[in-house]
């Protein structure tokens, strides 16, 4: 008469009438008032409603049986406690469930009115992980249910081999899990849970994956080589998976093509690639420690690179090779093979170094660098004249002397003289350039005293016009 809505009543009258065990006019009374949830999929257990049925049913002091004969109810409920705690999880699961009519009351409402999350939830908190997981493949819920309510509550709680040994149960193949375990792996991901990450990964046979996380494991937070140094054992690791890797795609490759959707996939030639990485990543870890263990190691400015990296951070462990060793000979050839093997920028490398080793004022060690770079036998016949032109930048710091020296190094006529113009030796660029022949030499005399008459240096200027 007053237009209140009635659903309060009838949850309450409801409720009264499973307090007074009558569960089949509870029904009745709980059936005008809940709905099932529009999306049975939506991350939430249901209505609120719903929960506190479900909440009393689970914590309710005395349990409540069948109606109908009540004492040989109560004597089978006994004896099927006593006969399935002795029993495995499995059989003990479905004797909780099947036997004790409360139970199979809240599987009555979950499965009327709540979300797939409720049920696999309810499921989980009475050990029943097997009911869960078929559930969520017969319903083919999403991903996000299946954390939320499976896995979660299985790592959290010590229990991640109970559900890896029930997906190998379920499906030997794992591959209708497949989409559930990529959400599971970003999952850790995303909450930096690496170490379940790697464990899982080794459980999914995703070998590719797991070689990546032991990458992580090798690299981050180090900050020396002496610390990489002691986890080596992450490289032999990642060689493993990946050899393991090779192993099983040339024996998949002889028979049907196998049908690995979720595991990452990798040609035999990048894996190869990868595993030459991780040799050499090895060879440079070994230097590197040894460099910072007998006290040689200088070098503080970078941030501690890898081959792991990109191209910059790989250049950066070509500089760091050269210029860590006792002598640029030293370190020279483990670089020159990371140049090689991944096809750098190698001049660039070199003028870095060379760079660095002017702050050094290690003058002799450039001339060192430069003999080097000549012996290696893919320079470039400018590759050393280039070398010194990008050191000249820093030309104030050089004292006269190795400045020169430099210069005298160079190969080409034409590149003495745009150092010594660099470095404001005029009267030099003036003696090497009327060295040249004819009439490329009255040009060159000709811009000296252009940059003589614009930097006020009369005499070479008087010099020049004298010559011209």
């Amino acid at each position: 008469k007053s237009g209140l809505d009635p659903g309060g009543a009838w949850h309450a009258w409801g409720m009264a009438c499973l307090k007074a065990g009558n569960l089949s006019s509870a029904r009745e009374k709980f059936n005008r008032c809940l709905k099932p949830p529009m999306d049975l999929n939506q991350l939430n257990h249901g209505s609120r409603l719903v929960q506190d049925v479900i909440q009393y049913l689970e914590t309710t002091v005395k349990p409540i049986f069948i109606a109908d004969d009540d004492y040989f109810a109560t004597l089978r409920e006994l004896e099927a406690t006593l006969r399935t705690r002795s029993l495995s999880l499995e059989m003990m699961c479905e004797g909780k469930i099947q036997h004790n009519s409360y139970y199979q009351e809240c599987l009555f409402y979950l499965h009327s009115y709540g979300t797939n999350l409720a049920i696999i939830s309810f499921y989980m908190r009475h050990d029943c992980m097997r009911e869960a997981l078929l559930h969520l493949l017969n319903k083919e819920s999403p991903s996000e249910v299946f954390i939320e309510g499976i896995f979660i509550p299985s790592y959290e709680s010590g229990k991640l081999h109970t559900l890896e040994n029930l997906l190998e149960t379920i499906d030997p193949g794992l591959e209708s899990w497949g989409v559930y375990l990529i959400a599971a792996c970003k999952h850790l991901q995303r909450k930096n849970y690496y170490h379940i990450l790697y464990e899982l990964q080794q459980f999914m046979k995703d070998h590719v994956r797991a070689a990546m996380t032991c990458i992580r494991f090798f690299t981050h937070g180090a900050k020396s080589y002496t610390e990489l140094g002691g986890k080596q054992t992450w490289l032999l690791k990642i060689k493993d998976h990946l050899k393991v890797y090779l192993q099983e795609v040339s024996r998949s490759s002889g028979r049907k093509k196998m049908a690995f959707t979720f595991r990452k996939k990798m040609s035999a030639t990048d894996v190869s690639r990868h595993i030459n990485t991780v040799d050499l990543q090895m060879e440079v870890t070994k230097f590197l420690h040894q460099c910072e263990s007998s006290g040689t190691s200088q070098m503080t400015g970078f941030s501690l690179p890898t081959l792991f990296g990109n191209n910059n951070m790989k250049m950066d462990v070509a500089c760091k090779v050269i210029l860590e060793g006792k002598n640029i000979e030293e370190g020279f050839g483990i670089a020159f093979r990371v140049l090689q093997d991944f096809q750098l920028e190698a001049t660039e490398v070199y003028s870095k170094v060379a760079k660095q080793l002017v702050k050094q004022q290690k003058y002799s060690e450039i001339r060192q660098l430069l003999k080097c770079v000549n012996e290696s036998g893919v320079a470039a016949k400018n590759d050393g004249d280039n070398i010194i032109l990008n050191c000249l930048n820093e030309f104030k710091n050089i004292p006269a002397e190795d400045l020169d020296n430099l210069i005298q190094d160079m190969d080409s006529d034409e590149n003495k003289i745009q150092a010594y113009v660099m470095c404001n030796k005029l009267r030099s660029a003036y003696l090497v350039s009327v060295r040249q022949e004819k009439a490329r030499a009255v040009q060159l005399v000709q811009h000296v005293r252009q940059l003589a008459e614009s930097s006020g240096d009369d005499v070479v200027k008087a010099i020049c016009a004298q010559w011209l």
